[in-house]
């Protein structure tokens, strides 16, 4: 299996920062390593279709960057070292969004001039803490989240207001206290609203979608719109299935499913989420899409036990995969199809096991989605179906 040839531009930073581990490589030689990997995993379940490959350069939509200083005292931005607490200045990212290094340039300039100093996590003291940034990619709209340590809504002005004289480009710019003891970039804080309206749209295989600062977005739109065409291909609606999007997020799949299926539930245990995602709703005039506030093993487990029946599972969970209280709910509610989006084999191919042992399913295909080249990791998509002897 060969593919066309993309030359990545070196980084010196590749073996420090821990964002990316491929960029060095080809990308038909990445592309191999990821797809020998799924082989590995997957292919004594079922076919494992080739990677759909991606852009290669300024594909993150969403990037974030710890402030701090070096040991000269300079006001520096980017990542923690991978395993370990030690901040590496990055200046610019080939995988980031055109226009994001000049704006966190922007960030540490005025940082330095009007005195915000970055915030010690050992001595509880200073201020700006990370800085978040979001685009839509069809919209072009910037969204920045300043994140400080110490609450001073004043400081933030001042920098949100420097922000905006020298890049025209932003539409929004939001403030929020973390102070807590945690890697989270972000905290459970409020956000106020120091420029725009405190959040972004973008479009989505025809749709309109409200991002918010803490909202599930894929980083990767590009690309994303080809992973649920994939997703909601292999679930085959035809406008008569109910339908349910566990983890849910801003309901991106579930509004696309919307229109091919007669009822979709959306089930999202983040709060901010499941707001965007009834403001998409509304904003698309879609009406036929039920957004759930709860944690979806809880949820399913509550389904299984009314015996409420569904065509169409789509999940899409976090690297650390599903559980074993949603999978057995799952298996109990018995779908004709479940789709499993996943960006983590391992834990995919765990919960495959798991699904294979204890429920009537087979599984049909797994197609591997490049969402993030120049990394180790991949996106799949799974398709199970309940055995045909089991279906009524």
């Amino acid at each position: 299996m060969r593919y066309s040839y993309q030359k990545a531009k070196p980084c010196r930073l590749e073996s420090i920062c821990g964002g990316c581990s491929y960029s060095s490589l080809p990308y038909e030689i990445e592309l191999e390593k990821k797809m020998g990997r799924e082989i590995a995993l997957f292919s004594r379940y079922a076919y494992v279709y080739p990677i759909i490959p991606s852009k290669r350069e300024n594909y993150r939509d969403k990037v974030q960057a710890v402030i701090g200083k070096d040991r000269k005292g300079n006001v520096i931005s980017g990542l923690y070292a991978k395993g370990s607490h030690h901040l590496v200045n990055v200046k610019a990212c080939q995988l980031e969004f055109e226009g994001a290094s000049k704006i966190l340039s922007t960030v540490r300039k005025f940082t330095k001039s009007l005195g915000i100093e970055p915030y010690d996590e050992d001595m509880k003291n200073g201020l700006i803490r990370h800085v978040l940034l979001r685009r839509g990619h069809e919209s072009g709209e910037i969204l920045v989240a300043l994140v400080f340590g110490n609450d001073n809504v004043g400081k933030a002005k001042e920098l949100a207001n420097a922000l905006k004289r020298e890049h025209e480009e932003i539409t929004t710019i939001v403030y929020q206290v973390n102070g807590e003891e945690t890697s989270m970039v972000l905290s459970r804080m409020p956000f106020k609203t120091l420029y725009g309206k405190g959040y972004i749209n973008d479009t989505l295989m025809g749709l309109s979608f409200t991002i918010h600062p803490a909202s599930f977005y894929q980083i990767n739109n590009a690309q994303t719109g080809m992973l649920y065409k994939v997703a909601l291909k292999m679930a085959g609606l035809t406008g008569r299935e109910r339908v349910i999007d566990a983890y849910s997020g801003t309901g991106t799949i579930a509004l696309a499913a919307s229109r091919m299926a007669r009822e979709v539930v959306a089930v999202e245990i983040n709060k901010d989420a499941v707001e965007s995602g009834k403001e998409s709703a509304r904003e698309n005039g879609i009406d036929n899409v039920e957004f759930v506030l709860d944690d979806a093993s809880e949820y399913l487990k509550g389904l299984s036990k009314r015996k409420e029946e569904f065509d169409v599972v789509f999940l899409d969970p976090p690297r650390r995969g599903s559980d074993e209280r949603f999978l057995s709910s799952l298996i109990k509610l018995k779908p004709r199809t479940i789709i499993y989006i996943s960006c983590n084999p391992e834990t995919l191919e765990r919960d495959m096991r798991y699904i294979l042992r204890f429920g009537p399913y087979e599984v049909l295909g797994v197609q591997p989605v490049d969402m993030f080249p120049c990394t180790d990791q991949i996106e799949s998509v799974a398709l199970f179906e309940r055995k045909r002897e089991e279906v009524s």
